[in-house]
């Protein structure tokens, strides 16, 4: 209690209040007191000195007239007063020679009495004092009696006289003591006292009592309010306004405390979040952190920490992470304490469960408010799963290796932008020629002919295959490859894995078969070349008839007619040369080179070739070319078979269907090209029987044929096919809108243009 009570600022102030009040009732009690006492006292005083003057008066005449009994008289009638309580008269050697009293009278008061010490102090003793000097108090009996002492001084009238004794020198002739009762005045007195204690007390009280009210209801009270909404916001609970309606300094206080309250409670909710977070973070953090002393114990540590060692249970770093007896001899920690700075290592150890585990250490200092080293923060990642994976990972690059290099196929990896090889195998050093050394580095369109190398470089970029293309290996042997390409990533750079596949052996087969296909559609055009070359000879045999008969009879030619028999000799020959050649041409075994082809000219030189063959039937062909199609990359010499084993199957196909109905009978072909946003397309459409849905996906079969024995081989579709698919194509039968089959081939566009 006494504690509280010195503790608060109410008491506190009551108490100086109090205490300040007391002390100043106290002191305006004490001075109304002593000066009405004074006052009291100085009024008796004065009362008494005029009762004395009165006295000395009323008995100067007695004594002057040396009459005892008047004297006597004077002073028992004066006596009977009630306040006065002795009247006595000495003479100057100090006897009381008159006295209300009787047994006085004779009686010899000495000099040192403090009747007499106010005078016979003074040598001689002065006439006359001041008031102060001769009044003085006696108490008596219980009572409190005030005398006087008043000089009776030598006066003309006594000396020198006839009937005197006294000289003219003598100052004092006796005195006059006159003592008054002061019971009255000190009634009075303490009665004025009571009164004002009386009133001290209820000022004091009325007083206290209304500053205690004042204290507590606009301090005390408000301020206890304020003290449990501070105590409530430093316990963690959430702020409440305080309502003070009071418009003065308490009441701005409390306006400023709800302000700061609020934003303290926002604060303390912020600080709350970022706590809860940051305790968040450090408990779920994926790397072990623990915080070690000076003493290298660990003092903190969060959740992962513990799931992988344990509790540490105050037990040093090298005892928890490592189960050793000693600290480590490269220690982390030790070099953060000396040199205040962040270090790292790679280190193992043994988990709680006893398996080995691996982990890399960052340290941190920690460090007071002085910025000395107190602690030392580490952070462990644990990379047991990554060493586990390294070793996983190193099992699998030797498989990787051993698998790469034992692919039969030449693999190479090459950088997208630059098509540099930047890895390859085994069996890409027996199909070109170099060691690997030699080919690293290397450009990859180094193994394209050199006149073919540009147009090739975009499609190995886009394209994911490569029917067919040629190489050449170190000696400069072309050979042929089929390509597949797949992008990947490869030591952080975008990569194309590309897979050479030598199809030389198969496409050289193909070429047999394909040749021989030729010269089967060579003997069988054999009937309409032979009579396309017998009409230009035909010709020349009627110019040769002319000039032998106008030799024979001596006649002359005119120059005109030997003009125009000359041109329409060398047209002839012209005609005849360029069919035996395009037979040659046709009839040679192709190179396979790869090169831009407009589809337009290959359709032209086909129909070209095949023209007189479609005369000779009365097959009429309709045109629908685009203009400027786009180029493609292909072999035109093998496109052309193409295009002539689909006329020679669509001349069949009409012949068959208008063989009974000639009267009737619609022979048409329609050859049409045009393009999309990504393709080529060319068709070849006839008015032939069609395809029955049933055999539409046989067409493209070897040996498959619905021609009658010894009339087709059931090779030329399936060459065709090979062909159309060499170069990225795609070949499909379809049933035409206006009768008969349509064959449709697409090619995708080439990457250059010429």
């Amino acid at each position: 209690m006494l504690k509280r009570f010195r503790e608060s600022l109410i008491a506190k102030m009551i108490l100086s209040g109090g205490v300040t009040l007391l002390l100043c009732i106290c002191l305006w009690t004490g001075f109304n007191v002593y000066y009405f006492k004074n006052n009291v006292v100085s009024n008796v005083m004065s009362d008494i000195e005029m009762v004395s003057d009165t006295i000395m008066l009323a008995l100067h005449y007695a004594m002057m007239l040396d009459n005892e009994e008047d004297i006597k008289e004077n002073i028992n009638n004066i006596s009977r007063q009630e306040e006065i309580e002795n009247i006595r008269v000495y003479n100057k050697e100090g006897r009381i020679v008159f006295s209300n009293i009787p047994s006085e009278i004779g009686m010899v008061i000495g000099q040192e009495t403090p009747a007499c010490r106010a005078c016979h102090q003074y040598t001689p003793p002065p006439p006359a004092l001041p008031l102060s000097k001769r009044t003085r108090m006696i108490e008596s009996d219980g009572r409190q009696l005030m005398a006087i002492m008043t000089p009776i001084a030598n006066s003309e009238g006594c000396s020198p006289g006839p009937c005197h004794v006294h000289s003219k020198d003598e100052q004092v002739l006796g005195l006059l003591d006159v003592t008054v009762n002061m019971d009255a005045k000190n009634s009075m007195i303490m009665m004025f006292e009571r009164a004002n204690m009386g009133i001290s007390v209820v000022v004091f009280a009325a007083t206290f009592l209304a500053l205690f009210a004042f204290t507590y209801r606009f301090i005390f009270r408000p301020i206890k309010r304020l003290i449990t909404a501070t105590r409530g916001i430093s316990g963690g609970t959430d702020h409440t306004d305080i309502d003070i309606e009071q418009v003065d300094e308490i009441g701005t206080l409390s306006q400023a405390f709800n302000m700061m309250g609020r934003r303290v409670s926002d604060k303390h909710r912020e600080l709350l979040d970022q706590r809860e977070e940051y305790r968040n973070l450090f408990d779920n953090v994926p790397c072990l952190v623990s915080v070690v002393d000076t003493d290298y114990r660990v003092i903190q540590h969060n959740s992962a920490y513990e799931r992988h060692f344990g509790l540490p249970g105050g037990k040093r770093c090298w005892q928890v992470n490592k189960g050793r007896l000693e600290k480590c001899e490269v220690c982390p920690v030790a070099k953060t304490f000396v040199d205040g700075k962040a270090h790292m290592s790679e280190e193992s150890g043994m988990s709680k469960d006893g398996h080995p585990i691996h982990w890399i250490v960052y340290t941190s200092p920690v460090r007071d408010k002085s910025g000395k080293v107190v602690a030392a923060m580490e952070m462990m990642v644990d990379i047991t799963h990554r060493r586990e994976l390294e070793s996983k990972l190193a099992a699998s690059e030797h498989r990787y290796h051993a698998i790469f290099d034992s692919i039969p196929n030449a693999v190479f990896v090459l950088d997208r932008k630059t098509l540099e090889i930047l890895n390859c195998n085994d069996s890409s050093q027996e199909m070109y020629g170099w060691g690997q050394l030699e080919m690293r580095g290397r450009s990859f369109m180094d193994f394209f002919r050199e006149d073919e190398a540009k147009d090739w470089e975009e499609a190995v970029r886009s394209q994911s295959e490569i029917e067919l293309c040629t190489h050449v290996d170190k000696t400069g042997r072309p050979f042929f490859v089929f390509l597949s390409i797949s992008p990947a990533r490869f030591e952080g750079s975008d990569t194309l894995i590309v897979t050479c596949t030598d199809v030389t052996r198969k496409i050289e087969m193909e070429q047999q078969l394909i040749q021989a296909s030729k010269m089967t559609t060579l003997g069988e055009m054999s009937t309409g070349v032979a009579h396309e070359l017998n009409q230009p000879l035909t010709i020349l045999q009627a110019i040769s008839n002319l000039l032998t008969h106008r030799a024979e009879k001596g006649t002359e030619v005119s120059p005109e007619i030997m003009l125009e028999m000359a041109e329409g000799i060398s047209t002839h020959v012209d005609r005849a040369a360029k069919i035996i050649e395009h037979m040659r041409e046709f009839g040679r075994k192709s190179d396979l080179r790869t090169m831009p082809v407009q589809i337009n000219e290959v359709l032209e030189r086909g129909f070209e070739f095949f023209s007189q063959q479609l005369q000779v039937h009365n097959i009429r062909v309709d045109w629908e070319l685009e203009e400027d199609l786009p180029l493609i990359m292909a072999d035109s010499n093998r496109l052309e078979q193409v295009v002539i084993n689909l006329l020679l199957n669509a001349r069949d196909a009409i012949e068959d269907r208008w063989k009974d109905d000639k009267a009737n009978a619609d022979k048409r072909i329609l050859l049409q090209s045009f393009s999309t946003s990504e393709r080529i397309v060319f068709r070849i459409c006839d008015t032939g029987a069609g395809i029955p849905p049933a055999i539409r996906e046989r067409l493209f079969e070897p040996f498959f044929t619905t021609k009658i024995v010894g009339k087709g081989t059931g090779l030329g579709l399936s060459i065709s096919y090979g062909i159309v698919t060499d170069y990225g194509g795609n070949i499909r039968a379809d049933s035409w809108e206006e009768g008969g089959a349509c064959f449709e081939i697409s090619f995708p566009k080439a990457e250059c243009e010429l």
